[in-house]
This record gives structure tokens, C-alpha cells and sequence, in this order.
């Protein structure tokens, strides 16, 4: 009998020194304007967003343990939602946020490690940014913005402009993308499929990831592709018509119809071709990656 008082007694020490598992529940509406501003910040964890047809904004999840506060101010033009972490270094566990908020409603994510995902906003201005969290965003917000580090971005939008910048995660993109687009990327690949539209700019670089993009280009329009050493895909449509140029240091030129020239003494190559009325500009140029334009 005292051994298992004793044993007991030392299991419920074990418990109480452990840290809590379950967080604090969070439960708060604020009023906001169907065109208002949200910003939020969370170190770590995750950010849900997904919109809805009323004007309040709604927050729920849960509160790690070991966070100092919840915090939710403003009006019904700006809320800032943020999650407080103790100034002194401690553990802390990670926060997860859901947020209902206005379809039309302009939105800013902010987080370090937490992941991001937002679905059917479909406001003027979209920004999220994140260190090593991966972002998937779903909507058609007019202009979007992302940045990440080492974290996946995988975004499905209907936009006129888009700009995204990673380091050293997988990006995909794809939609109905019809304005201009700026991608960067430094050993991530790169994948976008701009479905049925034609672009008026595409802009995308690449140090060590490979790059496979298909899109329509406007009459008119520019794209420039840069690579170091990684490979170069471009898939425009049969009826192209665009001034095509293409450059490499040591990597393989291939376009259709295209003749290669060579360099007479040491490495590089490079090309220079027209299809259709040649109204719109397209450049390609890699240092050691093979650089790709196919017709389809």
C-alpha cells in the first residue's frame, strides 16, 4: 500500500513539472469595415485566414503555453492582431490562429517559423512573409506580395500583379495571371502555370533552382528570365509573337526553329530568332544551366 502511495505521489510530480500541452482557448469579434486593413503577427505555430461575407473580423485557436498575451486593437478601418512573447528568451508553445475576415478586406501576415494560409481573399493589396514557416494562399487579391527563407510557398491566384522572393523553398504558382509577375528564387525550383492568360511582364531569376514556366504573353509585353545554374524551361503558346533572344555561358540553347550560334574560340552561346509579327520581347539568359523555349 505505501509503495503505491509513493508511486502515485511521484507520477503526479512528474505531471505538474511538465508543461501544459493544451493552450488557452481564444474567442474574439471586432467590427471592421468590408474594405478594412488586418495585420497579424505570430512567432510561431500557424495563421488560418479565410474570408467571409460579413463585416467583423473573428478569431479563434488556441494560445501556447508560455505566451505572454493575445492582443487585438484598432477600428473598423485597421486591426492588428498580434501574438506577445515573454522579451526573455523561454520556451513557449506554438500558437494557432483562425481568422474569418471581410473577402474584400486588404490583409498583411507576418511570421517567423509559423505557417500561413489564407483562402478566398479577394482584396486590393495581400502581403505575407514568413523565415522558415511554408505559405499557401488561395484568393484573388488584385496585387500580392510574398516573402519566405527556407519555407514552401504554393500559391493558386486570380491576380493582375504578383511578386514573390524565396531562398530556399519549393515555389509554385498558378492562376489566372494577367499583369506582371516578379519571381526570385536562390536554390528553391521554381514552377508557374498561368492558365489561359497573357502576361504583360514576367520577370524571374534563379541562382541554383530550376525554373519551368508556362504563360500567354501579351502584344507588347517583356520577359526576362535569369539563371546561374540552374535549368531554364519556358512554355509559351504556338501563336507567340515576340522578339526571342537567348544566352549562355556554358549550358544548352534549344528554341524552335532557332539557329544556335557558338562561340568561335572558348565556351558560350547564344541565339536570336522571331515569332509571328515579333511584337513582343522575350530573354533568356543562363551562365552554366540549359536554357528551354518551347511552342505549345
Amino acid at each position: 500500500m505505501r509503495t503505491l502511495l509513493i508511486r502515485s505521489t511521484l507520477a503526479l510530480a512528474c505531471l505538474a513539472a511538465l508543461p501544459a500541452l493544451a493552450g488557452t482557448p481564444i474567442d474574439q469579434t471586432r467590427p471592421l469595415d468590408a474594405r478594412g486593413r488586418i495585420e497579424i503577427e505570430n512567432l510561431k505555430g500557424r495563421v488560418e485566414v479565410r474570408a467571409w461575407d460579413r463585416q467583423e473580423v473573428k478569431v479563434t485557436g488556441t494560445l501556447g503555453d508560455g505566451v505572454e498575451k493575445f492582443s487585438m486593437d484598432g477600428d473598423r478601418h485597421n486591426l492588428r492582431i498580434e501574438v506577445k512573447y515573454p522579451s526573455r528568451s523561454g520556451r513557449t508553445e506554438p500558437t494557432v490562429l483562425i481568422v474569418q475576415v471581410p473577402i474584400l478586406a486588404e490583409l498583411e501576415i507576418e511570421t517567423v517559423s509559423a505557417d500561413i494560409d489564407v483562402h478566398g481573399i479577394a482584396s486590393r493589396e495581400l502581403s505575407l512573409e514568413s523565415v522558415s514557416g511554408d505559405i499557401a494562399a488561395n484568393g484573388a487579391p488584385r496585387e500580392a506580395s510574398v516573402e519566405s527563407v527556407s519555407g514552401d510557398v504554393r500559391l493558386t491566384l486570380n491576380s493582375q500583379d504578383v511578386s514573390v522572393d524565396t531562398v530556399s523553398g519549393e515555389l509554385v504558382l498558378q492562376g489566372r495571371l494577367n499583369g506582371e509577375v516578379s519571381l526570385e528564387t536562390v536554390s528553391g525550383n521554381l514552377r508557374m502555370d498561368s492558365v489561359g492568360e497573357r502576361l504583360r511582364s514576367l520577370s524571374a531569376g534563379s541562382v541554383s533552382g530550376d525554373m519551368d514556366l508556362k504563360t500567354g504573353l501579351a502584344d507588347g509585353g517583356e520577359i526576362r528570365l535569369e539563371s546561374v545554374s540552374g535549368d531554364l524551361l519556358l512554355r509559351l503558346p504556338r501563336d507567340l509573337s515576340a522578339e526571342v533572344s537567348g544566352e549562355s555561358f556554358s549550358g544548352d540553347l534549344s528554341a524552335p526553329g532557332a539557329k544556335i550560334q557558338r562561340e568561335e574560340f572558348g565556351p558560350g552561346s547564344s541565339f536570336q530568332t522571331r515569332y509571328g509579327a515579333g511584337k513582343g520581347d522575350v530573354r533568356m539568359e543562363t551562365f552554366s544551366g540549359d536554357a528551354t523555349l518551347r511552342l505549345q
